[in-house]
């Protein structure tokens, strides 16, 4: 009697786990330099909670992406809903009120693009590029380029939202990207639109073909996305107590989006894990941790990340 076995390929698995692999690559290097200053308590907390807003909003990019667009408005939208949420809390003195006016906006940012994207057809890329434009030159225009505060009346409790610890040791946004993150995998591997979220991204057209409304599941996902740039809009704001419109979120739909592709999504869609795009994001924060305590000069930390990225893409190739 003979047995089949599988042969090991040390290629496909990297290929398969190339988030883990390459988050266990990056922390074992970073243990290795400086395992004093990197595995200290309060090392590790910062790490997580300096990269909870990037990870909130990865996760609306990696659903965008998996469908075969791209949302390069994220960073922009989300100055645009902090301010909104701070001047109606300022204007009211209902913190409940101005959080969830600002997630109404995002909600309808976000159906915008979609609806721009699937009713029109109109590249995503172009579209978000635009609206990316959009959303800050109105911010801008509404601050006159300067920034908006929380005002003295509701500040304490405004800004106990992301500043408050559990047990005193445990800071609050470490504890929303958590919860986020599991309720996004739940919808993306247990309900139906999150399985058609793969469908879509896989071969449109069949998926078309076989009844799924295609455009409804795009206008969700950028629907979701607008709402978790929302979320992070909140944890941002609250956490400074303040909201600036020309340096607020700079950058973030591209750390977004590096997170994502290094935590194994595909920029040709169909594919991706949400797991995946929290170690991601870890992964670009160790980075950028271990970068500032290797005294590594801060111009030089975007060519780290484009290589970590690059390498990312290598390890997905069939």
């Amino acid at each position: 009697m003979s047995f089949a076995t599988k042969s090991f390929s040390l290629k496909k698995f990297a290929r398969n786990n190339s988030a883990i692999v390459t988050f266990f690559l990056i922390f074992i290097v970073s243990v290795i330099l400086k395992s004093d200053v990197f595995l200290s308590y309060n090392n590790i907390i910062n790490i997580l909670r300096n990269n909870s807003i990037i990870g909130i909003i990865a996760l609306g990019m990696t659903l965008i992406i998996i469908t075969g667009g791209i949302d390069l408005s994220v960073g922009s939208q989300m100055v645009i809903i902090g301010i909104g949420i701070l001047a109606v809390t300022n204007l009211t003195g209902n913190i409940f009120l101005g959080l969830l006016v600002g997630m109404g906006i995002g909600i309808i940012l976000g159906t915008i693009s979609g609806s721009l994207v699937a009713k029109f057809k109109l590249p995503a890329f172009i579209v978000t590029l635009g609206t990316m434009s959009i959303y800050r030159s109105v911010s801008q225009y509404l601050l006159n380029g300067g920034g908006i505060m929380i005002d003295n009346s509701v500040k304490d409790s405004f800004v106990a939202i992301s500043n408050y610890n559990l047990f005193g040791v445990l800071p609050m946004p470490i504890l929303y990207w958590i919860f986020i993150s599991i309720c996004v995998y739940l919808f993306a591997v247990k309900t139906t639109t999150g399985r058609h979220v793969y469908a879509v991204g896989s071969n449109e057209k069949a998926t078309m073909l076989s009844g799924i409304n295609v455009d409804r599941v795009k206008i969700i996902i950028y629907s979701l996305s607008g709402f978790l740039v929302a979320l992070a809009a909140i944890v941002e704001g609250s956490r400074l107590g303040s909201m600036n419109s020309a340096s607020s979120g700079a950058s973030y739909e591209m750390d977004a989006i590096a997170a994502a592709v290094v935590g194994g999504t595909s920029m040709s869609g169909g594919k991706g894990k949400i797991i995946g795009t929290v170690c991601g994001t870890l992964t670009l924060g160790i980075i950028n941790n271990m970068m500032t305590l290797l005294g590594v000069p801060p111009f030089l930390v975007g060519a780290v990340k484009g290589l970590i990225i690059i390498c990312a893409v290598l390890l997905q190739r069939e």
